[in-house]
């Protein structure tokens, strides 16, 4: 189970990892061992509820397919243990940009006392440019 925040919950089965071998500048190998990791993920298949669905498809992201799959690589650790977890909390964050509540945000009047100061500092400003470059004698 991953848990993306209170109320939602990844089942096990909706996250498919594959282990493969980490691949170093000119292809080489660069662990014997097939520590890196890649995640797949199906958007269209999961349990989210449908607006989370449609945010997460509306991303620009370039780990999601046209077709709703996520794809996370994983291979900055040499342990495979560490880099499930890095793949798996780098999906958690992902979900979360969609999960997130956009609120609208309230367009505020300037209260009654800024809208003096702004009146009264520009008024200023006004009156020390005007005299600016002019000599009294």
């Amino acid at each position: 189970m991953l848990k993306i925040s209170n109320a939602i919950e990844l089942a096990d089965w909706e996250i498919e990892i594959t282990q493969i071998r980490a691949q170093g500048a000119g292809g080489q190998n660069v662990n014997k061992v097939a520590s890196a990791v890649h995640l797949r993920f199906d958007i269209l298949r999961s349990t989210l509820p449908p607006v989370y669905k449609e945010r997460l498809m509306a991303f620009s992201d370039q780990r999601i397919s046209k077709d709703g799959i996520v794809i996370i690589k994983a291979q900055s650790f040499r342990t495979l243990e560490l880099n499930k977890e890095d793949a798996l909390a780098r999906l958690q964050e992902l979900i979360q940009e969609a999960v997130k509540f956009q609120k609208a945000r309230r367009a505020t009047k300037p209260t009654k006392g800024s809208q003096r100061r702004r009146v009264d500092t520009k008024t200023q400003k006004g009156k020390t440019k005007a005299l600016r470059g002019k000599v009294k004698l």
